[in-house]
């Protein structure tokens, strides 16, 4: 139950006219929170949080006039009536929102970060988990300094698990986030090759994914975690309270892997579970879904059911049948360690022409061009032949595949592309990249 308690002694007063409680009072009246006045919906509370190229303070009046409740500003000037709440800074204001609403809840929150399959896993994880408790989850990938707080503020009364994802793309990002959300238990899913511009190497990754577990470490919380993987297999002894899962280490929960051809298949307590993801590297995902819902008591039944029942959308792992083709449409995101996965996968499938369509890789720094060589040079390797590279990183390469430097140039000069029918199609590549437009062409 949610308390309009008394304000917390200097722990919050960053406002100019209004208390923390206060705020939080407001929200409970008005449980709905917006940042962007073309999404806004009637008794909302704007945020006029301000970017690079934009100042949302100079949208208050707007959203006031189109039904908002209240906007929370921080420039004077834009002050209206008892309806703008002035603070010192809106970005910060939502942020204390979002953890003072998270303190005043008795929900357990799940905090999960990692390199790869970090969404997957979250919808994996609400999939078993809401088969027997209330759950809510981040909505897309809403995992920043931004969307952790607004996951916090849609903590219903009677929700009982809140699982929130963290995204970080340089060192103290999941440390910040994690004095936002303070998760009871967490969970990485993976280390790999990810953000390596602000990360600055492969080990900053993990020290910087490993500030979730630093956190719950530090405040004798609960860890979840793969013990087949390398890097948790080393920190293993400083984790107190952990849970894990393997598939060779006796001291953990057993789960084992069966197949991928196309989609997981996976055994537990002598029971195969038949999911809808495809991929060997989704088996790992499964497993934290699974862990996660033996601790808290699921039965197994509902596990598999959850687990099965999911299907991945949103440009993740769909398989798209389309003029005699079976298509594979990867392009939510690409890194140089999901790349070579998705690679390798798409190589053990049995399926005859075999199409490929990756796109550029984001935020790799001075590493980006021997990654991008890296990737078409174990295309090569696997034996693929049809492949086609898009993004202003490929086209600097040397290799022997047809090059497109922009999404534009591929359109233009698509018809040069044989694709034979039927035929599997791989489209993979960074979301800034949008490969599903090919869809379009196809």
């Amino acid at each position: 139950m949610f308390k309009k308690s008394p304000f917390l002694k200097g722990l919050f007063f960053i406002f100019d006219f209004m208390t923390i409680n206060e705020l939080h009072t407001i929200f409970l009246e008005n449980p709905s929170i917006n940042t962007d006045t073309r999404k806004l919906r009637q008794g909302d509370i704007f945020f006029a949080l301000k970017g690079d190229n934009f100042n949302g303070n100079k949208y208050a009046a707007q959203a006031l006039q189109n039904g908002a409740s209240y906007a929370v500003i921080d420039e004077k000037e834009f002050l209206i009536d008892h309806r703008t709440i002035l603070v010192d800074d809106v970005l910060q204001a939502l942020q204390n929102l979002g953890n003072y609403h998270r303190k005043q809840s008795k929900a357990t929150v799940i905090g999960l970060t990692g390199s790869n399959g970090k969404t997957t896993t979250k919808e994996l994880v609400n999939a078993v988990l809401s088969q027997k408790y209330s759950t809510i989850a981040t909505k897309g990938n809403l995992n920043n300094h931004i969307g952790v707080p607004l996951t916090l503020l849609s903590i219903k009364e009677e929700t009982e698990i809140a699982i929130v994802e963290m995204g970080a793309n340089h060192l103290k990002e999941i440390a910040f986030l994690c004095t936002l959300a303070e998760p009871d238990f967490g969970y990485i899913t993976n280390f790999g090759k990810a953000h390596l511009e602000g990360f600055g190497s492969e080990q900053g990754v993990i020290k910087g994914k490993s500030e979730l577990y630093d956190y719950l470490t530090s405040n004798k919380k609960g860890i979840f975690l793969n013990a087949d993987d390398p890097v948790q297999k080393q920190k293993l002894n400083s984790y107190i309270k952990k849970y894990g899962f393997s598939s060779n280490d006796p001291k953990f929960y057993p789960i084992h892997f069966k197949q991928a051809d196309p989609f997981v298949v996976l055994e537990v307590e002598n029971t195969n579970i038949h999911t809808k993801l495809l991929g060997a590297y989704n088996f790992t995902n499964c497993c934290a879904a699974i862990i996660m819902g033996k601790y808290f008591n699921v039965p197994l039944e509902d596990i598999k059911k959850g687990i099965e029942a999911y299907t991945p959308d949103n440009n993740r792992s769909q398989i798209i049948k389309k003029n005699g083709l079976k298509i594979i449409l990867d392009a939510y995101n690409a890194n140089p360690s999901s790349m070579r996965a998705a690679l390798e996968n798409f190589s053990k499938m049995n399926d005859d022409n075999k199409v490929l369509f990756l796109g550029d890789m984001f935020e790799l720094g001075d590493s980006s061009l021997q990654e991008h060589d890296a990737i078409a040079r174990l295309a090569t390797d696997l034996g693929f032949s049809n492949v086609v590279l898009v993004g202003e990183n490929f086209k600097k390469i040397n290799c022997g595949f047809s090059t497109f430097g922009s999404f534009e140039k591929l359109k233009e000069d698509f018809k040069s592309i044989q694709i034979p029918t039927p035929s599997t199609v791989l489209i993979k590549g960074s979301r800034g990249m949008a490969l599903e437009r090919i869809l379009e062409l196809l």
